[in-house]
């Protein structure tokens, strides 16, 4: 007769619980997104799509390009978080209308966003890309000059009374 002790019944148990846990976080199997977003909902097809239009507004040159930087998880996690839903429910229209255009290139893809200069999709997307870069940590660090409340001190300057 085999007699199992609760020690090991409930070691068991919370491998198998483990592995359960384990399992369901990779079921993903890369159709969504990197980022968890609650209110809307995209595939990794979409976030590559968001990504490649930042790109086409903030290209990189001698600095790093709005996809290098996450500009799309930005603006993502910002469509998400901070717009209505009829706001959303825009973005996601205009996406899907990008997406049939099939352009193959950054200057097609900022023609394209140009043509929609007063769409609701290409004002959320511009505007949320920007915020993105201008609050981005390598334009903090090495664009922007930045002196710690009251400044440098200067005892030589004359005050004129």
């Amino acid at each position: 007769m085999n007699v199992m002790n609760r020690r090991t019944a409930l070691k068991q148990l919370f491998i198998v619980a483990g592995g359960l846990v384990i399992a369901s976080s990779c079921t993903q199997g890369g159709k969504g997104t990197s980022i968890v977003l609650e209110n809307i909902k995209l595939s990794a097809a979409d976030e590559s799509l968001i990504g490649d239009l930042v790109e086409a507004i903030i290209p990189k040159t001698d600095s790093p390009g709005a996809k290098e930087l996450n500009l799309h998880l930005f603006v993502m996690k910002m469509l998400d978080d901070c717009h209505s839903p009829e706001d959303q429910q825009a973005f996601l229209a205009g996406l899907k209308l990008v997406k049939k255009a099939e352009l193959k290139t950054d200057s097609e893809r900022l023609a394209y966003l140009n043509g929609l200069e007063k769409d609701v999709f290409y004002e959320i997307l511009k505007k949320r890309t920007i915020q993105g870069y201008l609050n981005s940590e390598y334009v903090m660090k090495n664009k922007l000059v930045y002196e710690l409340v009251p400044g440098r001190y200067n005892g030589a300057v004359k005050v004129n009374a």
